[in-house]
């Protein structure tokens, strides 16, 4: 094993720093708020939702094939407000990465899942560009996890090699597929569990 403190910290966004952009909990709360057949309406979700998220669909574009198929008693931008209003803050989480980041001189960066526009805006809420210093996202870069390519392309991005980098993803299969590269990772469960296994690659507070 390698016994190098990493200098560069690669994160996962939804469900490491803030909570899931549009899960299916958000689903669940979108169909009662707006009064849709959730089935049919995840359904869709899932028909078409990689590829919105790989880039290639415009959210409205989402929408237009998952929701507004039909004429419906609501617009398209009171369905946006409310899918980005879904996202929250992790603010102990962020904290210890703003703290690791200062202590060991970490490169950071995201790797995540998600569509152009909600990561554009929760970037912006949440001033995630104050500390991360690059967005390999999905939508940015045409790949997804757990795509092997989507890590090579945060490896280049980053100029770091697997040896010298720690990835933190709540998904045991992307972490996986992280450590296939050389990647030590961890799982994220809670903040505690995390800093303890950071800890064991040298990157203590």
């Amino acid at each position: 094993m390698d016994n190098r403190i990493p200098s560069t910290l690669f994160l996962d966004i939804g469900g490491v720093l803030l909570t899931n952009g549009w899960d299916h909990r958000s689903r669940q709360e979108a169909a009662r708020q707006f009064n849709l057949d959730y089935e049919e309406m995840n359904e869709r979700h899932h028909l078409t939702y990689d590829t919105y998220e790989s880039g290639k669909l415009s959210l409205n574009e989402y929408l237009e094939r998952v929701v507004f198929y039909e004429e419906r008693p609501f617009s398209v931008e009171d369905f946006r407000e409310f899918m980005f209003g879904r996202s929250r803050s992790f603010p102990e989480t962020i904290d210890l990465v703003k703290k690791l980041k200062k202590k060991h001189g970490l490169k950071v960066g995201a790797i995540s899942n998600e569509g152009r526009e909600l990561t554009e805006y929760r970037i912006k809420k949440f001033a995630l560009g104050d500390f991360m210093d690059f967005f390999v996202s999905s939508c940015f870069v045409h790949f997804r996890k757990p795509d092997k390519d989507i890590y090579k392309i945060a490896l280049d991005v980053a100029q770091a090699e697997p040896e010298e980098s720690v990835y933190v993803d709540d998904r045991a299969m992307f972490v996986r597929v992280a450590e296939s590269l050389g990647i030590r990772s961890v799982i994220h469960i809670d903040d505690h569990r995390t800093m303890s296994v950071l800890g064991s690659y040298g990157l203590t507070l």
